[in-house]
């Protein structure tokens, strides 16, 4: 049976690049502005804020995860609040990876890790669309397991620390995505798989992406009415069946191509369509690119 969150993570090719210790004390505010990159914060002691993209702060306790898979603009500031008019914190690094924010002459109440991905999938920025714009993890034990692991190798330095802790964190990552399936998760993927009529639909299209697959018939594997699925699986994946399968197949068909193993006449019946030409004018839409120009563009990459 095909498993749509793990195709997923297969194809993002996550991995941890960066991660650092931030300790604070009293009332602090650090504003960053980040090219798209995935964030993650995991609060080892005490607690914080954050706010992304100017949406209300949420207050975040220890043992708790979050990733923004796409980053741009976020705040993290202390749960005490500082004046409106009072300038942003400027961190000090007190050792490589080790910063302090705040006071400098009280003790430290809150611990944070955070950190940077890296998704090295070419196919990112696409793959991401499918996830919510922040994941919020709290009260898991696996995690919470997971984050002492985390804690303890990212305050050590034992021999092959690095190596560790970024296997760690990408095993974090996955289990922060798979704890966040459920019918309250924010609008993405995550939400329709946890959606039990959804995620049959949602299956069947990663396991069968060549089936000439339509809305009713999708509806019909979801054992609900044709305007019930459409209406349900807009609400819960922010995107219509159909725009949903067309982000897949492309997605595969990206994949595909940069293999190399196969022709764009076997790529276009692999992923649905009856003719080259069909598939062609499709992936030139989507990407810009014919399908034999982004090939060609990928091996000279």
């Amino acid at each position: 049976m095909s498993d749509p969150l793990a195709e997923v993570v297969t194809l993002l090719q996550p991995g941890a690049s960066f991660s650092k210790i931030v300790s604070g004390a009293g009332a602090w505010r650090v504003n960053r502005s980040v090219d798209g990159e995935p964030f993650y914060c995991a609060i080892l002691e005490g607690g914080s804020r954050l706010s992304v993209a100017g949406q209300p702060a949420i207050t975040l306790h220890a043992g708790d995860f979050v990733l923004i898979p796409a980053a741009y603009d976020f705040t993290m500031m202390s749960r005490q609040a500082m004046a409106e008019g009072d300038p942003d914190t400027l961190p000090v690094e007190v050792r490589p990876r080790d910063i302090r924010v705040g006071r400098q002459d009280i003790p430290v109440d809150v611990q944070l890790l955070i950190g940077h991905c890296t998704f090295g999938s070419p196919d990112a920025a696409l793959l991401v669309t499918l996830l919510p714009q922040l994941i919020h993890v709290r009260g898991e034990r696996r995690l919470a397991t997971l984050l002492e692991l985390v804690t303890e190798e990212a305050r050590g330095q034992r021999p092959a620390r690095d190596f560790i802790l970024a296997h760690l964190l990408e095993v974090l990552f996955i289990e922060a995505l798979r704890s966040t399936a459920t019918e309250t998760a924010p609008a993405g993927l995550l939400r329709g798989l946890g959606d039990e009529r959804l995620a049959v639909a949602i299956r069947r299209m990663h396991e069968y992406p060549d089936q000439p697959w339509t809305v009713a018939q999708l509806a019909r594997e979801a054992a609900l009415s044709r305007s019930t699925f459409f209406e349900r699986f807009k609400q819960a994946l922010g995107m219509a069946p159909m725009a949903y399968l067309l982000t897949w197949r492309m997605a595969l068909a990206k994949k595909l191509l940069r293999g190399r193993d196969a022709s764009i006449s076997e790529i276009a019946q692999r992923i649905g369509y009856s003719s080259v030409s069909a598939f062609s004018v499709a992936f030139t839409r989507y990407t810009g690119l014919a399908p034999g120009r982004y090939s060609r563009k990928e091996i000279a990459i």
